[in-house]
């Protein structure tokens, strides 16, 4: 059944956005019985009709809310797409015995799918991580009550409001701050601001000489201390750690417990006892 209401064709704007919130709203409102015997429906029938007029009346919600993500400079289209995703997943998971109306519990999921995708694609590289980071990408920017780089005091109190440290609060304000850059200069740049791109002043040592040599000669080195380290072990840990290690074709515990007849608890442990040998050898 989560295929098919997955599967329900959506509005689809012919031409422009304004088009498609134009069309929305001639879908007609629910109210509060036909909503619970929609629902009912849906729930105990897999009727896909009534996903159908749950999804629709509440697609004008889904354009009001995706409206207030507009300042992290995403088209409205796709925070209005994947907010009627949240839509969708609400409707599939209401529970009309709750007591509440669908708008009340669809708002999370709508919320969620586009803060997803938001997080996904306002940078290149992801600003928000831990649940602290994620809650203070929405709501450090309203918290700030004025322009500019905030104090210690104001650190101090959208900390205490949010719940999370102030140096979350200052990492945060510095992830906000920054903004992507290309590698490469923009194909219309001039000779003189083509220099502040990243590919006009990093150094590539990937053919340096010097660079070169020195790798080689601590790949060369490391081969030697690892092969003087190998004949400090006897003969039954140095062929464990060869073929569990060294080899391509990497030998399994099973395997060498059954050649040397023990149990593989056996094995993983000379095979520890060997490592812990060989690492001390190799940083002496």
């Amino acid at each position: 059944m989560s295929q098919q209401l997955a599967a329900l064709k959506l509005p689809v704007p012919v031409s422009s956005i304004d088009a498609y919130m134009q069309a929305v709203g001639h879908f007609p409102m629910l109210s509060e019985d036909e909503e619970k015997q929609l629902a009912h429906r849906l729930r105990d029938q897999e009727d896909l009709d009534a996903a159908w007029r749950l999804v629709t009346s509440h697609l004008r919600i889904v354009v009001r809310i995706a409206r207030g993500y507009l300042g992290y400079g995403l088209p409205l289209p796709d925070l209005v797409q994947e907010g009627n995703v949240g839509l969708m997943k609400a409707v599939k998971r209401f529970d009309p015995e709750q007591g509440v109306r669908l708008v009340s519990f669809a708002v999370h999921w709508v919320r969620a799918e586009i803060h997803e995708f938001i997080l996904r694609n306002w940078r290149i590289v992801k600003v928000a991580t831990t649940k602290a980071q994620r809650k203070l990408f929405f709501n450090l920017r309203k918290s700030k009550k004025r322009l500019g780089w905030m104090n210690t005091e104001e650190v101090n109190a959208v900390a205490e409001d949010l719940g999370v440290k102030p140096e979350t609060v200052l990492e945060m304000e510095r992830r906000l701050s920054s903004h992507d850059i290309g590698y490469d200069a923009p194909a219309d740049a001039d000779e003189e601001s083509g220099h502040f791109a990243p590919a006009g002043y990093l150094e590539d040592r990937s053919t340096d000489p010097a660079a070169v040599v020195e790798s080689e000669d601590w790949e060369v080195s490391a081969k030697r201390r690892l092969a003087s380290a190998l004949e400090t072990l006897n003969d039954r840990s140095r062929d464990i750690v060869t073929r569990r290690w060294l080899q391509e074709d990497k030998a399994t515990l099973q395997t060498l417990a059954t050649e040397y007849g023990v149990s593989v608890e056996r094995i993983r442990q000379i095979e520890q006892q060997a490592m812990k040998k060989l690492r001390g050898v190799m940083e002496a």
